[in-house]
């Protein structure tokens, strides 16, 4: 009986898995093309994919704008590309990793109104660069507006601050 299975394949890629590959690697140089420029310094990128990226812009003609994200897909195999996703990932709102910092940030909004400076000094250990005092005031104005059923303003700027601070200590400020 002769074995049509053949040894040598093992480990290989396919064709089509080769393309699936560098369509994806194209997908993300286009996801990376309409980033600011300051989260793209945070990336660890080759200053030839800097430039590509910063000439994307420029290419307007539909072919041409295929043609360069072409370039910038064959640019994104020397890249690190877990690096890369990993930021687009805590950027982009569709991702469970973005969904759960985002609860998790409103989780830390509501145990701060509803505690007290246990809480508050729990939040500051794991967030160093808060300011304490002007936490204090916004958690005293959100208790507040809970007390005398306000529209919650002081909620949405201690919401507003827990994330600025959670995005300045990741690195994506």
């Amino acid at each position: 009986m002769v074995d049509s299975y053949d040894d040598s394949l093992d480990g290989e890629k396919s064709k089509s898995q080769v393309k699936r590959e560098l369509h994806a690697l194209v997908d993300l140089g286009e996801r990376l093309t309409t980033l600011k420029p300051d989260l793209l310094n945070k990336l660890p990128l080759t200053d030839a994919l800097r430039r590509a990226l910063a000439d994307a812009p420029k290419h307007v003609a539909h072919i041409a704008r295929k043609r360069h994200l072409q370039f910038i897909g064959k640019l994104m195999r020397d890249q690190d590309t877990d690096a890369i996703l990993q930021l687009l990932d805590q950027l982009d709102a569709s991702t469970r990793q973005y969904n759960e910092r985002f609860h998790n940030l409103e989780r830390w909004r509501d145990r701060l109104i509803g505690g007290g400076d246990d809480v508050l000094e729990k939040f500051v250990s794991e967030y160093p660069d808060a300011d304490r005092q002007q936490l204090r005031s916004l958690i005293r104005q959100a208790q507040h507006e809970v007390a005398h059923n306000k529209a919650p303003a002081s909620s949405r700027k201690i919401f507003k601050y827990i994330r600025e601070l959670d995005e300045t200590q990741r690195g994506l400020r």
